[in-house]
């Protein structure tokens, strides 16, 4: 036989919260635990960020004051020798890799093989060691320089020698070319 929950008493509060099952208990509790959880935390949160801007106020008003007040003017005596060195290392960092590139690219053909480049940045001179198979393609490829706008008439033959050792016997040549001003 089934049971019948017959009840014949007038409603009240006492009675609605009597005839609660138990997990909506559990359900309410648990959610009064996670509001609370999340109220201690969002107030954590608040704290730290409170905490947070007034570290970065200070670390403003310190800047700001670091700027208003002059900084004292030091002069550092840099050694002649230590200058140059510093120089020639800017100078070598500011070569024009990219126009030097560009210019070589265009100007070499496949019949020629760069064996090495020797850029000077205080004269402006690039040393280009290369090896080809006869000497016609050795000043076809001095003309293709010649007619570069980087190089211009600046290109000149400064050794050449055939490698008799190698069967193939390559002609191997080394190339003065200045950039930039005349």
């Amino acid at each position: 036989m089934t049971r019948l929950d017959i009840d014949f008493a007038p409603p009240s509060w006492r009675r609605s919260l009597y005839r609660v099952p138990a997990w909506a208990w559990f359900a309410g509790a648990l959610g009064v635990a996670l509001s609370v959880t999340a109220a201690y935390s969002c107030s954590a949160a608040l704290q730290r960020q409170a905490a947070s801007e007034a570290r970065w106020r200070l670390a403003q008003q310190r800047v700001m004051a670091a700027t208003q007040r002059p900084a004292p003017a030091s002069q550092v005596l840099i050694a002649p020798a230590q200058a140059a060195a510093v120089n020639a290392a800017i100078l070598q960092l500011n070569l024009p890799w990219r126009d030097l590139q560009d210019a070589l690219a265009s100007a070499t053909p496949p019949a020629i093989a760069l064996l090495a480049l020797e850029p000077d940045a205080r004269k402006r001179v690039l040393k280009i060691t290369a090896e080809t198979t006869g000497s016609d393609a050795m000043v076809a490829y001095i003309a293709q320089l010649k007619q570069q706008e980087l190089f211009g008439e600046r290109v000149q033959l400064l050794r050449h020698e055939i490698n008799a050792l190698d069967p193939h016997q390559p002609l191997r040549f080394q190339l003065e070319a200045r950039w930039g001003m005349p």
